[in-house]
Formats: C-alpha cells, sequence, structure tokens
C-alpha cells in the first residue's frame, strides 16, 4: 500500500520517525480528529490536547479509523440539524 491515497510514509521528513513504529503513515500528519472526541490515546494540558502518545493516524489502520470517525461525526451533525438541535 506504499505512498496510495490511504497510505504515504515520507521518510524525508525531519521529524521521520515521530513514533516507535516499524511503519509510519504520513497521510494524516496532523490528525484532523484533533477537535473531535476521537477515542485515541491524548490527554488535555489545559486546554491544549496531546495527542503525541496516540499512533492512530499513523498506523496501517489508520486511513480507515479516521476516514470512519469523520463519517460518524458528519451523520450525527446531519441528525442534529435534522431534529433542530
Amino acid at each position: 500500500m506504499k505512498n496510495s491515497y490511504r497510505w504515504f510514509e515520507n521518510k524525508e521528513c525531519k521529524y521521520y520517525p515521530c513514533h516507535d513504529l516499524k511503519e509510519i503513515n504520513c497521510m494524516f500528519c496532523f490528525c484532523p480528529l484533533y477537535y473531535a472526541d476521537c477515542g485515541g490515546n491524548y490527554t488535555m494540558a489545559g486546554n491544549v490536547k496531546d495527542c503525541s502518545m496516540c499512533t492512530i493516524p499513523h498506523a496501517p489502520h489508520g486511513w480507515d479509523y479516521i476516514v470512519g470517525k469523520i463519517s460518524e461525526i458528519n451523520e450525527n451533525k446531519k441528525g442534529d440539524t435534522e431534529s433542530g438541535t
């Protein structure tokens, strides 16, 4: 799955490797779920979400997880809009 729409590994990045993983997916270097209740391994430092221990975006299943979570969030917002909340 190297360098496809689901996987991109940027070994030339100055931060590579950012996690201790055999392979790192760089597709979601900045996780699009940062502002969401993502289900990942994070802590809060005041108002800042520290995701440095989370490997979901970089793991082989990360693309599917993130796209699924975004779909779930959008469906919930759609339901809220339709119900008037």
